[in-house]
């Protein structure tokens, strides 16, 4: 997979470039990051990339050019098939469902806007796809591109240990994750559950399906809204149902 990073601060993708899971994806080559500074396309002597809006209003916008040139630039780069995302926060909603559909595409140019945005322009005629990570204004989109390319690397054939570590991972089918444990089995007086030190897999794994379903139906209701249950997981979530109420009635 390759992205192509347009931003003004590049150096700030050495906290994922470095360390992590996305460090090993590129130490493997199976994964390549690659900038451009628009302002190493501005026609300024002092490199600036912004200007007033026009009809007025308070802040700076980045101008249409550097930015233009910075796309062509990473397109000619790359000679391939790419998708353009500005990230924004009036683009769409990131959640797991558009992840998997984003990771089907080898090539994306992230734009990191800063200021009080981009001159609409760029986006209308230059840029496939908005997206955002969430209702809440942050300086510029360098997090939430460091954001997006983390969730797409964990899906990469070959950078997790096992592809099962995705495949369960929180919204991965729209449940929240089942609770974890891990050595040792007695903590205090805290236990393990019995049932995932039995050995039997079935066994462990209803009691994981029902105890995903469960911590959705307590932290996320509004997940659980949006999925059909089949006959097997509505009777797990009701046994659960039924076990947390009568503990909580105590």
């Amino acid at each position: 997979m390759w992205f192509g990073i347009i931003s003004i601060f590049p150096e700030m993708f050495s906290s994922i470039i470095k360390f992590g899971i996305t460090n090993q994806a590129i130490k493997k080559k199976i994964l390549k990051i690659d900038f451009w500074n628009p302002r190493d396309y501005s026609k300024k002597n002092n490199r600036s990339i912004d200007d007033y809006p026009y009809g007025g209003g308070v802040g700076m916008i980045m101008k249409i050019e550097p930015l233009y040139l910075a796309i062509q630039a990473a397109k000619f780069f790359i000679k391939k098939k790419t998708k353009v995302i500005y990230l924004s926060p009036q683009g769409k909603k990131i959640d797991q469902k558009n992840i998997l559909n984003l990771s089907l595409n080898k090539n994306i140019i992230l734009i990191c806007g800063r200021y009080k945005g981009v001159d609409e322009r760029l986006i209308k005629n230059y840029v496939d796809e908005e997206w955002s990570i969430g209702d809440y204004i942050l300086s510029g989109g360098e997090l939430p591109a460091m954001v997006l390319i983390d969730c797409l690397v964990r899906l990469i054939p070959g950078v997790l240990g096992k592809i099962q570590s995705a495949n369960e991972d929180s919204f991965f089918n729209g449940l929240l994750e089942h609770s974890q444990f891990t050595r040792p089995k007695k903590f205090l007086n805290h236990n393990v559950p019995k049932i995932l030190l039995s050995g039997n897999h079935l066994k462990i794994k209803q009691w994981k399906l029902k105890h995903s379903l469960g911590k959705t139906w307590k932290k996320r209701p509004d997940l659980l809204k949006k999925l059909k249950l089949n006959k097997e997981e509505k009777k797990l979530l009701i046994d659960y149902q039924n076990k947390y109420k009568k503990n909580n009635l105590k």
